[in-house]
């Protein structure tokens, strides 16, 4: 799987100096055509194509909005090199997706839905994560380093999803106020567990 987002990367780098992509709108457009050129040529192995026509549908539906760049560099990164050694907001991202592989929902919950009285409490039977979007644009400064603790309410396996969570580097804390617990990088904390 690396080989097909480095592939795209370098194309689009290319491109970049030679100066026929300079807007988010090209880059997204750019990539467009060079996936769908790769999927109809069959450049890659039939285990990718799944990828490929995510991609192309999210970069077709939401324009620049898809960051297809961002997501092509997500997608080499999660295939190579170690994870420690990613910034912590990728990390926590990476967790994310391997929770929502092993079975938990994920929600980004606005204010409203994280804490007023319509606030969305998880299901202490249903393996789910809730995050305030608030909360997690607060939490990472711009080279995605934690800066603050990060509030999350969990239901279900809360045991198995610590796991999870620690082989990532992450740390769930535990408090007061079930299903509250706070999140805290393993690797170069910033910021203590207090």
């Amino acid at each position: 799987m690396g080989i097909l987002p480095r592939c795209a990367l370098v194309a689009l780098h290319l491109a970049r100096r030679e100066g026929l992509v300079q807007s988010d709108m090209q880059k997204n457009l750019f990539l467009i055509r060079w996936l769908a050129t790769a999927k109809k040529q069959r450049r890659f192995d039939r285990d990718v194509t799944p990828d490929i026509d995510w991609l192309l549908q999210q970069g077709r539906t939401l324009g620049s909005r898809a960051k297809l760049p961002q997501k092509l560099d997500y997608l080499y990164r999660s295939c190579t090199g170690a994870l420690h050694e990613q910034s912590d907001l990728f990390r926590l991202t990476y967790a994310l997706e391997s929770a929502k592989e092993a079975g938990f929902a994920y929600q980004l919950l606005s204010d409203k839905s994280w804490h007023r009285r319509h606030a969305v409490s998880p299901d202490t039977l249903s393996n789910t994560i809730c995050l305030s979007k608030n909360a997690l644009e607060q939490a990472f400064d711009t080279d995605g380093h934690q800066t603050a603790h990060l509030p999350v309410k969990i239901g279900g396996d809360i045991a198995a999803l610590a796991e999870l969570l620690t082989q990532c580097g992450w740390q769930l804390i535990t408090t007061d106020n079930p299903p509250l617990y706070l999140l805290l990088t393993l690797i170069n904390p910033s910021i203590s567990a207090g």
